[in-house]
């Protein structure tokens, strides 16, 4: 009996220690590749001098890659024979970039820690570091994530948001993250330095009621009613290259470009929330890098599930 109960009272142990070993930990490559951050840092930097743009890019990249199959780069993965790459799905199809970005960060981290950081933490890292680089928040950010050996084309044609969609359907799509309202109207705010193409926001400035008429007037000019599909506009017109809280502001006056922005302030539920963020920018800040922190926790890959690849675009 006594031997039983040792045997259970270690396997639980063993249980436990598995578990501590499994979760996310802003310290995790400090031994292993204690230069990674560093390394991913500079070549995001490099490459949001060279574009401005490319922050929103990274942090949409991020979200994207998380919402689908969990935050496990499986976005980054190339079509193969056996993979339906999630680069094609429609809701990614010439819209999502920073792939090349990522890359160029993974090249230089494998220079230095061959095998080690996985591609899905660089995703995650080149968020923090876009954020940051553009006046945004910066944040502890949890590491060790493996990396998927499968994509989902399928999965992210049902599981990301659509510009068209309701406030109801939005937050039903949040919540089944593991996401709340407030995170969905914070994570949301990165919209201020973002773009979206006419094909996006043409019928909301054409038929909308709800949208300021000399806001409407100006986005015309470049989205015309037939043409110009992926003529480019800023989602936040007064700074588009600064991460504020204008974006909430915009939304108070029924500029917010995009119908599934401006729904966030229509006389629903997070009305009272983008009031919030309008006025606090402190409390957007915080709240926004709390909300990262939480999506960049939606079914990580740990311990011995997946892997590190050595190439972020294709399995080992």
């Amino acid at each position: 009996m006594a031997v039983k109960v040792a045997a259970a009272f270690f396997f639980m142990l063993f249980i436990l220690s598995t578990a501590c070993q499994a979760k996310l930990s802003s310290s995790f490559y400090d031994k292993s590749c204690p230069k990674a951050e560093s390394t991913i840092r500079a070549a995001i930097r490099t490459a949001i001098a060279r574009e401005r743009r490319m922050a929103a890019s990274l942090i949409r990249l991020h979200f994207h890659d998380c919402f689908v199959q969990g935050c496990d780069a499986s976005i980054l993965l190339e079509e193969t024979s056996s993979i339906q790459s999630e680069k094609t799905a429609g809701p990614n199809d010439n819209s999502v970039r920073g792939y090349e970005v990522i890359d160029k960060a993974k090249s230089k981290v494998e220079k230095i820690c061959p095998g080690v950081v996985s591609c899905a933490d660089i995703i995650a890292v080149a968020a923090r570091d876009a954020s940051a680089y553009v006046g945004g928040p910066s944040w502890a950010v949890k590491l060790g994530r493996r990396d998927s050996t499968t994509a989902s084309r399928d999965l992210a044609n049902t599981d990301l948001p659509a510009f068209t969609e309701s406030l109801d359907k939005l937050t039903s799509r949040f919540q089944k993250k593991g996401l709340t309202a407030r995170d969905m109207v914070a994570l949301s705010g990165s919209h201020t330095i973002g773009q979206a193409q006419c094909f996006t926001f043409r019928d909301r400035i054409y038929n909308a009621s709800n949208i300021d008429a000399g806001f409407a007037s100006t986005r015309k000019r470049r989205c015309p009613r037939t043409g110009g599909q992926a003529n480019l506009a800023p989602l936040d017109l007064v700074t588009p290259n600064s991460f504020d809280n204008k974006y909430f502001k915009n939304l108070m006056r029924n500029k917010g470009l995009l119908h599934s922005d401006q729904v966030l302030f229509n006389g629903g539920s997070t009305d009272s929330i983008v009031t919030e963020y309008s006025r606090n920018p402190a409390k957007f800040s915080s709240d926004f890098a709390s909300a990262m922190i939480k999506m960049g926790n939606i079914h990580p890959l740990t311990g011995s599930a997946g892997q590190i690849r050595r190439i972020c675009s294709a399995v080992n």
